[in-house]
């Protein structure tokens, strides 16, 4: 199996990966230890690390919202993932767009422009892989 790579903004320089995807696991740059893990995606929920202990719960994914820990509350919704779109908390105004998910590339906000890439992902991805190379590009690079 392959991984997929994260490459910061259009680069495609292996000096520039973020981070890669194999396994369903989340590692720092080109890694493969296991050691490096940054988070794991099992079932709906992403998990920091190795971890698998309900604790250890980084974000619950359904039905493209994107919720805190273990939460199913509304009032804990982080994000809204919908048509192409990174929203804050459950709205799907386009004054609240975070970033445009577009042909594996993530855009900063509303916008297309090849300049405002923030990172691009070299594969498909399931929407929780997507949200565990999320975590690991804004809090953890």
């Amino acid at each position: 199996m392959s991984n997929i790579k994260v490459y910061k903004g259009t680069s495609n320089y292996s000096s520039d990966v973020i981070c890669n995807l194999a396994d369903a696991k989340i590692f720092k740059k080109l890694s493969t230890y296991s050691s490096d893990i940054i988070c794991h995606v099992k079932a709906n929920k992403i998990y920091k690390g190795t971890s698998t202990y309900s604790n250890d719960v980084l974000f619950t994914v359904t039905d493209g919202k994107v919720f805190k820990a273990n939460s199913s509350y509304s009032s804990d919704i982080v994000l809204t993932i919908k048509d192409g779109k990174i929203y804050k908390g459950t709205s799907t105004y386009s004054s609240d767009v975070i970033a445009t998910i577009k042909d594996s590339k993530v855009f900063t906000g509303n916008s297309s422009y090849s300049s405002d890439i923030q990172f691009h992902i070299d594969g498909n991805v399931t929407i929780e892989e997507f949200v565990a190379i999320w975590y690991a590009v804004k809090y953890c690079y």
